[in-house]
Formats: structure tokens, C-alpha cells, sequence
């Protein structure tokens, strides 16, 4: 009888050696969630084990990451006033731009990466200028911007910018508004194929970016869509983009594969709320072995082509990984 794979699964050390995809703590980002004031760490009811925090505690939160070995984080702003136009993420003293200056100037060796949008910041809730016609968000004057936002954030101190707003054209024009100004050796991270996701919904509780009207389906790619997802990602690599993302990561784990098939940039993924949720309500609820469960849940994402991770579970494997 033929028993090769028998044969080198037979004990440990044949499994570890022909292990094809590892994790390891390098992999990941963790998201963080910055509010103004000081001494603010709220957890948010839907996603356990995640905080708002003001900028104190977020610095204060950076130790702990690197003790774990964590040493990139990505950074979202909670402002306390909102606009039509997301005025205070083109503030040199908004909440991120802040943010960045304070943890950079605390830990000068953690990579900290800026998403680059308008949703947490306007007070309609979508991710850019709105066209008083149509009520959606009008692509060009978004990416104008964008502009206003990126240089902003680059002054500042990121390490990497990671827009998010879908707009098409966003890579070329931030790019180009970066190279212009002396940052050409800044790198984008371009949300490069994000869908319309049922996914994302705890994420709009931490981020208070809810759309107040309609949804995101006129900018966001349709999950039915697998061609078009690939152009989405190649176009943004075409336009400048240095790493490659798609988001969610768990549902769409066929066209991680098949974007990984068609380019050599590096690829993130973005383990998104929802997902994050359901682990963590599975695992309270005594339905799974949450440990396995998750660290699988990671592996499938490496398996599929990912070489970075973006998940709130960072500082949980970090200590999986290290027990």
C-alpha cells in the first residue's frame, strides 16, 4: 500500500521540517484607535480586547507591543469634530498627525503606518467629498485631498501611508503629491482591492465611521467581483503602490491567491472586525478551541500569499506564538 505522506507525518520533527507556511510575530500590524483627550482607554463592546485610547495611553500601549515583539502598528483617528469634508485629517494638528509625531518621538524604532481616508472624519460617514448633486462621493475632489492628508501625515513622521478611500486614481495622485514634496522614499501600503463587506461592521463602532446615509457600494469593490478585484490591485501597483492589500482577508482568501499569482510586490491582507468578532464570541461561548482556531485562521491567510497581517488578535499570537 503506498504510504508516503504516512511516512513524513509520522512524528514531529518530520512535520515541523516540511511545514510550508509559518507565522511568525514580524507578520503582523495592530490597529489602534486614537482619541483625543488623556487617560482614555475605552473598550469597545463588540470587539473584546480592543480600545480607544488617547494619545498617552497609546504610547503607553507601545511598550507593551514591543515587549510581545510587536514593532508595527497602523493608526485610525476618533476626532471630536467632523465636517463635510473631513477638515481635521488635513489639520497639521489633528488627531493623527499628532498621534504620529507623539509615538514616533516616545519609539522612534516602531514603524508606525497612517490610514489615509475621510470616513472617520466626515459627518456624513463616507470617505470623501460628497457631490451636492449625486450624493456620492465625488472621486476627484476627493483625491485633491487626499493630497492635503498624505503630505500631512508625512510631515508628521509615518513611516508608510495606507490609503483606504477606494478612489480610483488615489495611488498616482498621493504618489505624486509625495514625491514633489521630498518624500520619495516614503512607501504606500494601497487598500488596493477593499470590498463593500458586511465584515466591517464592529469596526464602525471602535472608529465611529458609520455612513449616516446610503452605503459604500459606489467606491467599494463588489464581492461578487473576482476579475475585477485583480485589476483593482494591479492597477494600484501599476500607479505606484509598494505593498499590495486586500480586505477582508477571510472570505476572499481566492482572490488573496489570485492576486499573489499575478504580482511579486508584497501582499497584506487586513483581518478585519467581523472576523475578529466572530472568533472571539466562539471562543467565550466554549464552541471552539479559540487558540487553534485562530492560529490556523493565520495560517490560511500565509497559505493563500500573504506576507503581512493586519488583525487585532497581534498581541494574542504573540504570546501563543511565544508560550
Amino acid at each position: 500500500m503506498f504510504k508516503r505522506y504516512r511516512r513524513t507525518r509520522s512524528n514531529t520533527l518530520f512535520r515541523d521540517l516540511l511545514q510550508e507556511s509559518r507565522l511568525v510575530i514580524d507578520d503582523f500590524i495592530y490597529p489602534l484607535f486614537i482619541k483625543e483627550g488623556r487617560g482614555v482607554k475605552i473598550e469597545v463592546s463588540s470587539m473584546p480586547g480592543v480600545f480607544q485610547m488617547s494619545i498617552d495611553e497609546a504610547i503607553k500601549e507601545c511598550d507593551e507591543l514591543k515587549r510581545l515583539g510587536i514593532r508595527s502598528i497602523i493608526l485610525f483617528g476618533i476626532p471630536t469634530i467632523k465636517d463635510s469634508v473631513g477638515s481635521e485629517a488635513m489639520d497639521e494638528d489633528g488627531i493623527i498627525a499628532k498621534a504620529t509625531r507623539e509615538i514616533k518621538r516616545s519609539h522612534e524604532d516602531m514603524l508606525v503606518v497612517v490610514d489615509v481616508c475621510f470616513c472617520e472624519y466626515t459627518d456624513h460617514g463616507h470617505c470623501g467629498v460628497l457631490d451636492p448633486k449625486t450624493k456620492n462621493v465625488h472621486n476627484d475632489a476627493t483625491l485633491l485631498n487626499l493630497k492635503k492628508q498624505s503630505l500631512i501625515l508625512a510631515q508628521a513622521g509615518a513611516d508608510m501611508l495606507a490609503p483606504s478611500g477606494m478612489m480610483d486614481g488615489m495611488v498616482k495622485s498621493i504618489r505624486d503629491e509625495l514625491d514633489k514634496n521630498g518624500f520619495e522614499n516614503l512607501p504606500i501600503m494601497s487598500y488596493s482591492t477593499k470590498f463593500a463587506s458586511a465584515y466591517y461592521g464592529p469596526f464602525r463602532d471602535v472608529a465611529q465611521s458609520s455612513p449616516s446615509f446610503g452605503d459604500r457600494k459606489t467606491y467599494q469593490e463588489n464581492p461578487a467581483n473576482r476579475r475585477e478585484a485583480i485589476l483593482e490591485s494591479l492597477e494600484d501597483e501599476a500607479q505606484g503602490a509598494d505593498i499590495l492589500m486586500v480586505k477582508p482577508a477571510l472570505a476572499y482568501l481566492d482572490i488573496v491567491r489570485d492576486i499573489r499569482e499575478r504580482t511579486l510586490l508584497p501582499l497584506a491582507v487586513y483581518n478585519v472586525s467581523g472576523e475578529y468578532a466572530m472568533l472571539k464570541m466562539a471562543g467565550k461561548a466554549g464552541l471552539i478551541d479559540y487558540e487553534k482556531c485562530v492560529l490556523e485562521t493565520m495560517l490560511s491567510f500565509k497559505r493563500a500569499g500573504a506576507d503581512i497581517i493586519i488583525s487585532y488578535h497581534a498581541k494574542e499570537i504573540a504570546n501563543f506564538l511565544n508560550s
